[in-house]
């Protein structure tokens, strides 16, 4: 199964309606309008965000289609739901293994690739068999007069513009 990120070059209805049915999905019209916006984006968008993208170009959208169809995305694999907290979930088309980055101070998510963070002893964890992890680190962009790791001469600080190992 491609992931919703494969749809980026698919701009045109019969594309991702094709798209949508490689999934097991029936392309309704409000699907694939859903499937345009959230499947093309680099955001982590909530619903609420997708709802007001979406209205722009279907404006008789209801708020119930678009949550259903969110979810219907999440069950078929088009789609991650991710929660950061209690109260907040957003939507994500890279459902590769990935790990997330909060920028502080603009509330904006990054992906990170898989690979950039090593977590130890996760499988030593007593009494609970691990399932499923992600790392989600919150931070700010560093001003040009903060030294960096790169100043020191290290080469492992992952980049925001590196691809996801989906290993």
């Amino acid at each position: 199964m491609s992931s919703g990120k494969d749809l980026k070059s698919e701009a045109g209805h019969d594309e991702i309606a094709a798209s949508l049915r490689r999934h097991g999905i029936r392309p309704s019209a409000q699907r694939v309008a859903v499937a345009r916006f959230v499947l093309q984006t680099d955001e982590h968008p909530s619903a609420e965000r997708v709802l007001a993208a979406v209205r722009r170009d279907f404006p008789m959208i209801s708020r119930a289609t678009v949550y259903n169809t969110l979810h219907l995305f999440v069950e078929h694999g088009l789609l991650r739901e991710v929660r950061h907290g209690a109260s907040s979930v957003v939507y994500d088309a890279n459902v590769d293994r990935h790990h997330h980055l909060i920028d502080d101070e603009t509330g904006e998510i990054h992906d990170l690739p898989w690979t950039s963070i090593e977590i130890d002893g996760v499988e030593q964890i007593e009494d609970f068999e691990i399932l499923e992890y992600r790392v989600v680190l919150k931070g700010r962009r560093r001003s040009a007069a903060t030294p960096s790791s790169a100043d020191s001469g290290s080469t492992s600080t992952p980049r925001l513009d590196q691809e996801n190992d989906p290993s």
